[in-house]
């Protein structure tokens, strides 16, 4: 066994990483969280029951919940491609126990098997407990975490240089750290929006309805009801609602600016093209995430374009760490 081995497989995981979020915005996206009222089947079959019999018995098994295939299937679908990714984590930190070379990555891998138990263990109480709120933006951010480690990990495993010549560039590594925490916030501003159902809570540019500023209810927005027995379609009153939705625009202003700000500055004192490219694409990314969060105010959440604004999230923490990467191996 050797390093290529586990780059290999490392780069099928992060496909797969990346399925399994997109998977997992489309399965919230169309209200199929709790398709699957249990765990890990689905209505007490290993699939989605659908002849006659079956469902009459998933029926019996949980009458609170009449079976809805398509939203099942949605359910299903997304924790086999889970499965599939904790069993190619599973193979790397096996491929790298494995591997003889002294300077074999062990804490790695063993950091994202740990992640990817933790994170089927949310997927886990997502369901059973109904979609609680803190759990369901825990299990988002987990999955963008996971994805983050194996780009990580690819990155380190593969031969990178590094042009040399840039030395104003060192120091505004700290403003990148900055830069990717904010980030950080502001994608999981996005979880509790979406796992509060406070997505079209809003439907006027570019904050939200008029007198706004009155209505915030900051206490609520941001606190949880307990003892529910379900959280689907959302329990907070709109005020609630609204104001996380405030919070996660003026999130996307600030992150957008600072960004851009970050990009200006690498491309300015930048004196390889790798940090230029690297700033362009940055600033490219945020424009699109940026268009595909006004388009779903405007088009009021199209499946499509809210699942594409999960991703191109994705997007943007990947670059980020490139360039972060890229500057810690500056001399």
């Amino acid at each position: 066994m050797n390093i290529k081995s586990i780059r290999k497989v490392s780069s099928v995981a992060i496909v797969v990483a990346v399925v399994v979020v997109m998977l997992g915005a489309y399965t919230r996206l169309t209200d199929a969280g709790l398709g699957c009222p249990d765990w890990p089947g689905c209505y007490g079959f290993v699939g989605v029951p659908e002849t006659a019999e079956h469902i009459a018995q998933a029926e019996k098994a949980f009458p609170e919940r009449p079976v809805e295939p398509h939203k099942a299937w949605n359910e299903m679908i997304h924790r086999y491609f889970a499965s599939t990714l904790g069993l190619l984590i599973l193979i790397i930190f096996c491929l790298a126990v494995m591997n003889k070379d002294h300077h074999r990555p062990i804490k790695h891998p063993l950091a994202l098997l740990v992640l990817v138990i933790f994170q089927g263990a949310l997927g886990m109480w997502t369901v059973t407990m109904n979609l609680n709120p803190v759990i369901v933006m825990a299990h988002l951010l987990g999955g963008f975490s996971t994805l983050s480690l194996l780009y990580l990990l690819i990155l380190r495993l593969t031969p990178y240089r590094i042009p040399g010549g840039d030395s104003r560039i060192r120091p505004l590594m700290t403003m990148g750290v900055i830069g990717l925490v904010i980030l950080i916030v502001q994608i999981a501003l996005g979880g509790w929006t979406a796992s509060n159902y406070a997505a079209t809570a809003c439907t006027q540019l570019p904050i939200c309805e008029a007198d706004w500023l009155n209505n915030l209810d900051i206490v609520n927005a941001f606190s949880l009801k307990t003892g529910l027995a379900s959280y689907e379609f959302g329990v907070l009153e709109y005020k609630a609602a609204m104001t996380i939705h405030v919070f996660h625009r003026i999130g996307a202003i600030i992150t957008a600016v600072y960004l851009l700000w970050f990009a200006s500055k690498i491309y300015r004192n930048a004196s390889s093209a790798l940090f230029r490219k690297l700033a362009s694409l940055l600033a490219l990314v945020l424009f699109i995430q940026f268009a595909l969060g006004v388009s779903n105010i405007y088009f009021q959440l199209p499946v499509a374009v809210a699942v594409m604004h999960n991703i191109v999230a994705v997007g943007l923490v990947l670059v980020m760490l490139t360039i972060l990467y890229s500057i810690s191996r500056k001399a």
